[in-house]
Parts: C-alpha cells; structure tokens; sequence
C-alpha cells in the first residue's frame, strides 16, 4: 500500500519574508546602516507537507498555515524532481489550501469516504516531519467529530495517535486501502514533539473546500439565518422530543432564507443532506461548506414529528456598494453594516486577492465586530482600534450565521 501512496506525498518548502519588530527606528536608513541592518527583510523557509490528488491536473492538498504569506512555495516529490507551485485558493476556516504545478509523471492518492471511519480503524500519517524528509507513522482513529481546537475554524477533526510532530502538516492520513480520509492538521505538543494526539481534517470536508476553490478562488460561505445550540438532556425534556442529539434552532433572522423555507424556533436539527446532525458545531460544518445559492434540504422535529425543510443558501448580508480603505488592512473596503436600523459592526464590501486583508482572511460580506475583543460598530471605531493594537492582531467576524476569529501578528 505504502509504495502505492508515498510517491503521491510531496515536501513543500515556503519562502517568505521575516518578520521585524514594530519599531519606528527600523524605518530610518540611517540607524540600519548604522548598525549593517539590511535594507530588506531577510527571507524565511519553513517547511511542509502536501497530498496530489489530481495527477493529470497537478493538484496538491496542503495546510493553509503551511503556505500563509508565502512568496514562493517549492514543492518537491519523492522522486526529488522540484516545481514552483501556484497557489490556486485557500482557506483559513477549515485551514486547507490548493497548489497547482506543472509536472508530468505525478501519482496522485484516491479519496476515501473519512465519513465511514470508526473510532479504533487503522490509519497512517505521511510527512515530513522537521524537515527530515518523508516519513510514514502508523496508528488508529482515536476520536471523531473532534472541536475546539482552533475555534477560528470550521472543525471536525479525526484524532489519532499516529505520531504527528511539526513539518507533517498538509501530509496525508490514509486507511490500509491507501485511500486519503484526512489531511494532517495539528498536533498537541506540550513539549514541542509528539505526544500520541494529532488531528487531521476529513477527506470529505477537505474534498468540498478543493471543489469549490478550483470554481472561485475561495469558499463563498452563505447564510441560511438561524442560529442554534447543542440539544441537551434537559432542553429535550423541555421540548418533548425523544432525542439525544441534535441542534435546537434558538433564532431564526427575519427576512432569512431560513425564515422563508419556514424554520421555527425551537426545531430540533437532526440531519443536513442526509448526514446525521450531533450538536450546533456539525451545523456550522455542514452548512458553512455549502455554496451560496444551492439547496439544502434539513431534517427537524418538531411537536415531536419529524419534517424536512428544504431552503436554498443566501448570500451574506451586511456590507453594500462602495465603502472606504483602511490603511491597516490594505487591500479591503469597508463600511458601517446595520441591521433593523441598529449599528451592528463593520462590514466588508470587498477584498483584493492576495492582498494584506487577504491573507489575514477576510473575505466579502464579512462583519467584523472587535478588535482584540474591544468591540466596533463603525468604520471609525475600527481605525481607533486597529491603531491602539500592538503585534497581535484579534479581529471577531461573522461570517454567515457563525462567528470566527482572524488573527495574525503586525
């Protein structure tokens, strides 16, 4: 199996420039000739990993951590050949990017089904782990369903003990019939190393971003307009539902496309395209990874009867025509976004590709309400705050029906 998969698993290499301290006195030319500063940044290389899945197209599943403010990204395969990858789209939510390179010869991995995995199934990690090159670790699906890890993100991440240390992230998790079911994301490394907890993003999560960053460059999240919470013991007492699972509806926008397909408070979500609904996170998941404008049909109960709605994803309100710059987020135009004649934040009306509010995440139709938890409600609230900040910077959006941070250092 393994000679069948590793020659699909390449290295990826990220040239980037070096972050420097925010002080005014890097900027006067004669305090870095003073003391032989360089003029410009010195470039970094970090390094990662990365899965062919289209051989003939040249597609490479990697991290979007791996190849975040890249300038250059190298992709090397098993047989050493080396080849300039083009970065196709990425995705800071459910952290995966798509490469493209020109190559003949190249041998790609099959996606699995990672919906069909059980806790205890056998799985393999395939990387390059501190930048030794390629490695194979074997071990089990330890959990499923797993959150919280980066609550940024849109996560539903396979654990498992097969060692995943630093440089394995974008590499391949595969079952013993060489199928891809993940994609190496994380590991928990109190000490820097492995500890037997990695986390890999499904295939099948993994697959739809692909599919939709080779249409648009992007995920072009929607909104349906509800927002809901875990079911719980008590909460399906209270509603006289016969249910351990689910996700109770707590609001549905007005005006919606959830208000109009006729969702009602106090439904109880048990399934979305057939797939099994857990809690409020498999909501965010499943929804956030549908494109706008397709239907989606959702199983509730309610009164104790089971119903299926079927509505169509809508496009995310908040930002309009127009809009200003700001100078701290380069690239972006933003504007006051109010709702029912309330100031509810600050909203994105649109965002140059590849531009500095690009790669921190934003994205069209994004409503940014803090800055390092300090909340905004105008355009001029926002500058205030992104000039108070220091080398961190927190912004809280929503996007859709769900809340994200984006952070990145100044």
């Amino acid at each position: 199996m393994l000679a069948e998969v590793t020659p699909a698993v390449v290295n990826i290499a990220v040239i980037s420039r070096s972050e420097e301290y925010d002080n005014p006195l890097l900027n006067d030319p004669f305090f870095r000739r003073f003391f032989n500063l360089p003029d410009r940044p010195r470039p970094t290389v970090s390094a990662g990993s990365g899965v062919i899945v289209d051989a003939a197209r040249g597609y490479v599943l990697t991290n979007h951590h791996v190849i975040r403010n890249a300038d250059e990204i190298v992709v090397t395969t098993k047989d050493r050949r080396r080849f300039t990858a083009k970065l196709v789209g990425s995705d800071a939510g459910t952290d995966i990017a798509l490469l493209k390179i020109e190559a003949d010869n190249l041998k790609a991995i099959p996606f699995g089904d990672s919906d069909a995995l059980r806790v205890g199934d056998f799985v393999v990690a395939i990387g390059n782990p501190f930048g030794l090159g390629q490695t194979v670790t074997s071990g089990i699906v330890s959990a499923l369903g797993r959150s919280g890890i980066n609550v940024e993100g849109y996560e539903d991440f396979i654990q498992t003990d097969a060692s995943i240390n630093p440089g394995n992230s974008g590499g391949a998790l595969v079952n013993l019939k060489g199928e891809l079911v993940g994609i190496n994301t994380a590991i928990i490394a109190p000490a820097g190393g492995n500890v037997g907890i990695g986390f890999a993003v499904p295939s099948n999560m993994a697959r739809k971003v692909m599919d939709q960053l080779i249409r648009f460059g992007e995920v072009r999240r929607g909104r349906l307009g509800i927002t809901a919470q875990d079911l719980t013991p008590e909460l399906a007492k209270a509603l006289g539902v016969n249910l351990t699972e689910g996700a109770v509806i707590v609001e549905v926008a007005k005006g919606s496309p959830a208000e109009r397909a006729g969702f009602r408070e106090r439904d109880v979500i048990t399934a979305i395209n057939g797939r099994p609904v857990r809690g409020s996170s498999d909501v965010r998941n499943q929804l956030g990874l549908i494109p706008v404008g397709e239907q989606v049909e959702i199983k509730v109960v309610r009164g104790g009867k089971s119903h299926t709605v079927t509505a169509r994803i809508g496009e995310v309100g908040g930002a309009g025509s127009g809009g200003v710059a700001v100078a701290q987020l380069a690239g972006a135009r933003f504007t006051d976004a109010e709702r029912d004649g309330r100031p509810q934040g600050v909203g994105v009306v649109s965002v140059e590709q590849d531009s500095e509010a690009w790669r921190l995440g934003l994205r069209r139709g994004d409503v940014i309400i803090a800055v390092n938890q300090k909340r905004v409600t105008s355009v001029t609230e926002l500058r205030e705050a992104l000039k108070a900040a220091d080398r961190t910077l927190a912004l809280t959006v929503v996007r859709g029906d769900f809340i994200l941070n984006l952070l990145a250092r100044r």
